[in-house]
């Protein structure tokens, strides 16, 4: 069972309701999660980050691992909004191209891609959105076993795509929040905590 953190101050912000400590537990576990802990914001090293939520989300509720899925969750619990109904859309501009490489199929033998457009992050929903995503590698993807995900800036890149198997010392690229364009024994290294 993951377990997931979330800023109080940043629920009760989405949420738009407070709720005490007590009154957060229960509407958990009406809600069908356990909150595990409260983390104050005075302990050593996590002042900045306030009060701390630490609650465990049933294993088959991918939807919940962030606190924008958590606060949505609950707000559709609680009727305040209706279940959100997703779609994809045409763009306005030019359709994007991801083609596949033959030798991909030892690998990863399939590719999915999808481009989310007009989406402006603060520090904290990115620092959300890249913790929902280890979560998914850690839980869903059995630890990238079966899945990878990537996440790129648009902005900086031009299509086409091209989904490849090559050799970790042929691939060159500069990954998300990353000054310059490394090889992938050159990132494995620097995540490993490793001088490069």
């Amino acid at each position: 069972m993951p377990t997931v953190d979330i800023n109080r101050d940043l629920f009760i912000k989405a949420i738009g309701r407070e709720y005490t400590d007590e009154e957060f537990e229960e509407l958990c576990f009406d809600f069908g999660l356990e909150l595990d802990e409260v983390v104050p914001g005075d302990v050593e090293g996590k002042e900045d980050e306030g009060v701390i939520y630490k609650i465990d989300i049933p294993a088959n509720r991918y939807d919940l691992l962030c606190l924008e899925g958590i606060s949505r969750g609950i707000q559709v619990f609680l009727g305040k909004i209706k279940t959100p109904r997703y779609k994809s859309v045409k763009p306005d501009g030019a359709m994007q191209r991801l083609k596949i490489s033959k030798n991909t199929a030892l690998v990863r033998p399939h590719c999915v891609a999808a481009m989310l457009r007009n989406i402006t992050f603060t520090q904290n929903s990115y620092d959300s959105f890249i913790d929902l995503q280890d979560k998914l590698h850690h839980n869903l993807c059995r630890r990238r076993s079966l899945v990878a995900i990537g996440t790129h800036d648009f902005d900086t890149l031009q299509g086409p795509f091209l989904f490849d198997a090559l050799p970790p010392q042929d691939i060159k690229f500069r990954a998300l929040n990353q000054t310059k364009e490394l090889t992938a024994v050159q990132l494995m290294d620097l995540y490993k905590g490793k001088a490069i």
